[in-house]
């Protein structure tokens, strides 16, 4: 009950908060249904991340840009690099499916399943698409919390274009990209590379004694290659390819604490993938076939320091190959269905994972390994229609076999066009599982820890219900509640060897609410508020508990101003509440189980035409200086500040 009066509260309380064009959803979203679709007819809530949001607002990494996205809660373990997890609605970090193009791209050898989002950055993305909800009926696996879709750039224009980004900055820092794009008679492309180098921040918190203030530094080297050929009208065949190196350093703190600011890691990946799409029977039939392969190469390396009372060393290497068969359907229906559209498609997927890690502590060694695959296989449908000219209804069901398993998960919801008031009703219902990872059945180490093959896929169902309406051409609101059920979570246990069993569960339900105000012409405001409320039913330790480092309180703002034609600012602060989280005193030792600190971080970017081609722009994160640690016993990075040109010819 509780929930539903701060829903009408925050209803109410509206116009008096701002927004931007974040909530001005685009025409057509692909991603929440596989069928381009307007996202406001799709009942699932929905951000967008376009190419023109990630220039104004000066986002560089993946992180920069899902920093404010309402219901996401960010938790960096470290600068970039460093492993960076995501929980959406207050669900695991396993539990969002990161897809590239549509296709599945977490690190099989992550022995958790989870994606690492302190790595990519975006010159080579056209748009982010954020589903949250639960979404394994259209995708599978780990949609639990939601789905994030990275659409890469692509050639649409024609003739040759050409795009240059040079910038530098606080700590010493560079970065540099190149694009080429355009369309070429029946060919279509886009290049780009991209390059930076970063000194820095020391991620011990300044408050612990063992902060040195020695950087941990971030380099990496990113090159994209997008090629369509069109034989004949409305059929293309692709051809993509991504690699990526990062180099970067991390903190390894022992007990006793110290820090020997000599470790470092490597994160590389290759991505190919080949396809064809036709539109057949004058667009009513689109079919389309793809075979992608990625290989993760991933090693963490502490030498051994003389100087270190732990005698400390380690070596861990992570090598693992996906390849993703797909096939793809979409079926006009509207001489039988108004607006409909039935989509239906398979799935294949082979996993294969090498992980290896050793390290040694005063003599003491420890090792961790696992050598093995699995295969996958899908099918999925999804219907979609509008009746009586306001409602829509989407369906969608699939099975899975994976893991020696075979669920099978559904989504139902419609949106209701309530036009006299300008306003959208949406409300949703779904399933989800998340399939063991393959460390989960089949990882051993040195301390007795034996993979349970057994396991079973961590299950969900939740539902919400929300708004948005349009008060007038310069204000509009929107509001979502949401109730979410996940069972059979693996957690480790003794039995009499230390395994992995489905005993945990958890109940999630929250809140979330956009507004935007366009107040005049040069000002664009836009605010963020997320509610979540975690607990924990079935793991004895933690029975009744919140789930660690979920705040129960978000909140985001930013505005867009233009007082010059040619000249654009945009401010954006984001707030979280304390939580439950480890704690680490401030000789960085364990105090136990706790709560967190709460933090604001304020960013700032200005961007100024000098003409259509040529745009200079300068940009601050942090630039208060904040000391929050999103992660107990990790600082976020201090004030950065970059400045450089972009050119576009």
């Amino acid at each position: 009950m509780r929930i539903f009066i701060a829903l009408l509260a925050i209803s109410v309380c509206a116009p008096a908060m701002a927004q931007d064009s974040t909530l001005q959803l685009p025409d057509l979203v692909v991603t929440a249904t596989r069928n381009p679709t307007s996202a406001r007819v799709i009942p699932a809530g929905i951000t967008v991340i376009d190419r023109a949001t990630i220039e104004a607002r000066g986002y560089n990494t993946l992180a920069d840009a899902l920093t404010a996205v309402p219901g996401l809660r960010l938790s960096p373990a470290g600068g970039p690099g460093g492993q960076t997890s995501v929980f959406v609605r207050g669900t695991n970090s396993n539990h969002v499916l990161v897809l590239r193009d549509g296709m599945p791209i977490t690190d099989a050898a992550e022995a958790t399943g989870a994606f690492n989002f302190g790595v990519d950055t975006l010159a080579d993305v056209e748009r982010i698409e954020i589903v949250r909800g639960p979404m394994a009926a259209l995708y599978g696996s780990g949609a639990i919390g939601g789905v994030i879709n990275l659409i890469s750039r692509q050639g649409r224009k024609e003739g040759p274009h050409w795009t240059a980004d040079l910038a530098g900055g606080y700590p010493l820092q560079v970065r540099a990209s190149a694009g080429a794009s355009g369309v070429v008679g029946p060919i279509d492309y886009a290049l780009t590379a991209e390059t930076q180098s970063q000194r820095g921040y020391d991620s011990t918190p300044q408050r612990q004694s063992v902060h040195s203030g020695r950087p941990q530094g971030y380099r990496d080297r990113i090159a994209t290659i997008n090629l369509g050929y069109t034989p004949v009208d409305g059929t293309r065949l692709s051809l993509f390819f991504r690699g990526r190196e990062a180099l970067f350093g991390f903190n390894a703190l022992g007990s006793p604490t110290y820090d020997t600011a000599n470790s470092s890691g490597t994160a590389a990946s290759m991505l190919g993938r080949i396809g064809i799409t036709s539109k057949l029977f004058d667009g009513a039939y689109e079919t389309s076939l793809f075979l992608g392969r990625l290989q993760e190469d991933r090693r963490y390396k502490q030498p051994l320091d003389v100087l270190d009372p732990n005698l400390a060393s380690s070596d861990a290497r992570y090598h693992s190959y996906r390849t993703d068969l797909q096939w793809n359907n979409t079926l006009r229906l509207d001489n039988y269905l108004p607006a409909g559209a039935l989509t239906f498609g398979l799935q294949h997927t082979v996993d294969s994972v090498k992980l290896r890690t050793q390290s040694d502590t005063a003599g003491f060694g420890f090792s961790q390994g696992v050598s093995a695959s699995t295969v996958g296989d899908a099918a999925h449908a999804g219907l979609q229609t509008t009746l009586w000219d306001r409602l829509t209804l989407t369906a969608q069901v699939r099975h899975d076999w994976v893991a020696d398993k075979s669920p099978t998960t559904w989504r139902l919801g419609g949106v209701y066009d309530v036009r006299e008031i300008g306003t959208h009703l949406k409300l949703a219902y779904g399933t989800a599982f998340r399939a063991p990872s393959l460390f989960d059945r089949f990882g051993v180490d040195s301390f007795g820890y034996r993979g349970n093959r057994n396991l079973k896929p961590e299950t969900a169902e939740g539902w919400e219900a929300g708004f948005t309406t349009d008060l007038s051409d310069t204000a509009t609101i929107g509001a979502t509640y949401f109730n979410q059920q996940v069972t059979n979570l693996i957690t480790t246990v003794f039995t009499p060897v230390y395994t992995s069993v489905n005993i945990g569960s958890a109940h999630v339900q929250g809140v979330e609410f956009e507004t935007t105000l366009r107040p005049a012409p040069w000002l664009t405001l836009h605010a963020a508020y997320s509610f979540t409320d975690t607990l924990a039913l079935g793991r004895a330790a933690a029975i009744g508990s919140r789930l660690l480092r979920r705040p129960q309180h978000a909140f985001s703002a930013d505005a867009t101003l233009t007082p010059l034609p040619k000249l654009r600012i945009v401010p954006e602060i984001t707030y979280a509440g304390a939580a439950r989280d480890f704690l680490y005193d401030n000789t960085s030792n364990g105090a136990g189980y706790g709560t967190g600190q709460q933090g604001l971080i304020a960013n700032l970017t200005v961007t100024y035409d000098v003409e259509p081609s040529v745009r200079l722009y300068a940009v601050g994160r942090n630039v208060f200086y904040s000391r929050y640690e999103q992660v107990n016993g990790y600082q976020i990075p201090g004030p950065v500040v970059i400045a450089g040109v972009k050119l576009a010819l």
